[in-house]
C-alpha cells in the first residue's frame, strides 16, 4: 500500500529539501517507486540536487494547479541520478527503483502570481492520488513550505507520516511545538522528528533525550553538521556522493522508520543495500 510522507519545518533553512531528496533516493535505491512533489511553491529548490534545470522542465506543479496541464505532464523521471553512483548500483539494479519529481516553477512571474492570486489547494489532493495510481508509487514525499498555511494543513491531513525537521535552535524549538500541536489536532497517524545541523560539540544522546521528552514524539535521527555538505552545495544527492559518511548512515536509519513492517522484502533491502 502506498504511503504519503510530508516533510515539514516551521522555519526555513533547516535542510528540509536535502533531507527529502536523500530519503527518497535511499528508498528508491532499495527498489521502491518514489515520487516527490515540491509544494514549496514560494521558494522551490528540490529540483537542484537532482540536476533538473530550466532546459529540462516544460511544465511544473504551477501549471497543473492553474489548469494548464495534467499532473503527469509535470512529472519527471530523475532516476538517472543513479547512473553516476559509486560501485555501479544503477547498472546492477536498472528498473527496480524509480524516482519521479514534480517541481515548482522558479520563474519570478509565476511565484509572484502564487503570492498574489493563490491557488485551489484541493487540487493537490487529486494530483497526489493520481500520481500514486498512475506511477504505482510505494512512497510519495511532499516537500512542504515552511510555517503553517493552507497547503501545509492539507498535506498534513493527507499524510500517513509527518517528518518534522528542526535545528538545535530556540526559535526552531518554539515553532516545532506549534507544528506538533497542529499535527496532533489533525490526528496524523505517525509523526517523527529529525534534528539537523547538529554541532559535533553537542552531546547527541542528551539532545535526543531532551527533544523526545519535550515533544513526546519519537526522534528518528540526529544529523550532524558536515563540511562535505557545504562543499556539495546541493549540487548532487549527498548519499550517492558520500555513501559511507555518518550523515548518509543516519539517513539510512531514518528511512527504516518509514518502511511498512509488513514489507519485509523492502526492509531487508534497506538493511543490506550498498551504493
Amino acid at each position: 500500500m502506498s504511503k504519503i510522507i510530508s516533510i515539514h519545518s516551521f522555519r526555513g533553512g533547516t535542510g528540509k529539501s536535502n533531507v527529502t531528496a536523500n530519503l527518497a533516493t535511499i528508498l528508491a535505491r532499495a527498489g521502491c517507486r518514489v515520487g516527490i512533489v515540491d509544494t514549496d511553491i514560494q521558494s522551490p529548490g528540490i529540483h537542484v540536487p537532482f540536476g533538473l534545470d530550466d532546459t529540462k522542465i516544460n511544465h511544473t506543479l504551477n501549471d497543473y494547479l492553474w489548469g494548464r496541464c495534467s499532473i503527469d505532464a509535470a512529472t519527471y523521471d530523475v532516476s538517472y541520478i543513479f547512473a553516476s553512483s559509486k560501485k555501479g548500483w544503477f547498472n546492477r539494479n536498472r528498473g527496480k527503483g524509480k524516482i519521479f519529481l514534480i517541481p515548482s516553477s522558479i520563474k519570478t512571474g509565476e511565484i509572484s502570481r502564487i503570492l498574489r492570486e493563490g491557488y485551489d489547494a484541493r487540487l493537490l489532493n487529486d494530483g497526489f492520488r493520481n500520481l500514486i495510481q498512475h506511477l504505482k508509487l510505494d512512497y510519495l514525499f511532499i516537500d512542504t513550505h515552511p510555517g503553517i498555511n493552507e497547503e501545509t494543513l492539507l498535506s498534513v491531513i493527507l499524510s500517513d507520516v509527518l517528518l518534522v525537521i528542526l535545528r538545535p535552535d530556540k526559535q526552531d524549538y518554539q515553532g516545532t511545538a506549534v507544528t506538533v500541536d497542529v499535527a496532533r489536532k489533525l490526528e496524523v497517524p505517525k509523526m517523527l522528528l529529525i534534528v539537523n545541523k547538529v554541532l559535533s560539540s553537542l552531546n547527541q544522546q542528551t539532545l535526543f533525550t531532551q527533544i523526545q521528552n519535550s515533544y513526546k514524539v519519537p526522534v528518528a535521527g540526529i544529523l550532524p553538521v558536515c563540511e562535505e555538505m557545504f562543499h556539495l552545495a546541493s549540487s548532487d544527492i549527498f548519499c550517492l556522493r558520500y555513501p559511507e559518511h555518518p550523515w548518509t548512515k543516519t539517513i539510512e536509519k531514518i528511512s527504516w522508520c518509514l518502511v511498512e513492517k509488513k514489507a519485509s522484502s523492502t526492509a531487508n533491502g534497506l538493511g543490506s543495500m550498498r551504493l
